[in-house]
């Protein structure tokens, strides 16, 4: 009977409840299906055996209380034809069977509340195990989307990251942009700098021609040349 040392266990799980708090309901739905079909199984075999001891104690009980019928009903009929001695024998047999008949009543009472206590753990397993079964692909179905919008959120996330990084460039592009800008502007200023001292060194230039004429001629006037 040692299945019958769980029936407080049996009789108290929940098993919507167990399924509510488990972490990854769809991976132990399985094997909590296959305890309670083996459960299941083990309660079929017992009861077989336990009601098979139900109607043997039955059967004692049964016998037992014909016995002392027969033996009160013999010591009866012993007084009346005036046999005490008889009497007296018939008397301590019936006794003898009373006295049976208190252990036998207390077996057939054990074994009438085992077989009780098999059928209540026969029928909630096979409502545990209905129920189960009943939940088991909507269970399935649930945890698939629930992955499936969890893969999708990753890939969202991997979005959202890419989206940073090509934010980060194009930041870098302006700014790269600006200092292309800044070295063209410098470039053009350099040139236009460059063309006027040119141009300022060619006027500057004729005039200092001009000054040596000028001291040459005055040279050649004063040495009569």
């Amino acid at each position: 009977m040692g299945i019958l040392t769980r029936f407080t266990d049996i009789m108290k799980s929940n098993i919507n409840a167990l399924l509510d708090k488990c972490e990854d309901p769809a991976k132990m739905i399985d094997q909590t299906l296959r305890d309670l079909r083996e459960d299941l199984a083990e309660v079929k075999k017992e009861t077989a055996n336990i009601i098979a001891d139900a109607k043997s104690a039955d059967r004692q009980v049964k016998e037992c209380e014909e016995e002392i019928t027969k033996y009160t009903t013999a010591a009866q009929n012993a007084l009346k034809a005036g046999n005490e001695d008889d009497a007296r024998t018939l008397i301590a047999k019936k006794q003898q069977y009373e006295s049976n008949l208190v252990s036998y009543k207390k077996t057939q009472e054990l074994t009438h509340a085992n077989a009780d206590k098999m059928r209540q753990m026969h029928d909630k397993l096979v409502n545990d195990i209905e129920t189960l079964e009943a939940r088991r692909d909507a269970i399935k179905a649930t945890v698939a989307s629930a992955k499936a919008q969890e893969h999708i959120n990753k890939i969202v996330s991997g979005g959202d990251k890419t989206k940073s990084s090509m934010e980060s460039f194009e930041r870098y592009e302006k700014k790269a942009e600006k200092m292309l800008d800044a070295a063209t502007a410098e470039a053009e200023l350099n040139a236009h700098t460059s063309a006027a001292s040119t141009l300022a060194d060619k006027y500057t230039s004729n005039g200092s021609d001009a000054s040596v004429e000028d001291e040459l001629a005055a040279m050649k006037a004063k040495l009569g040349l």
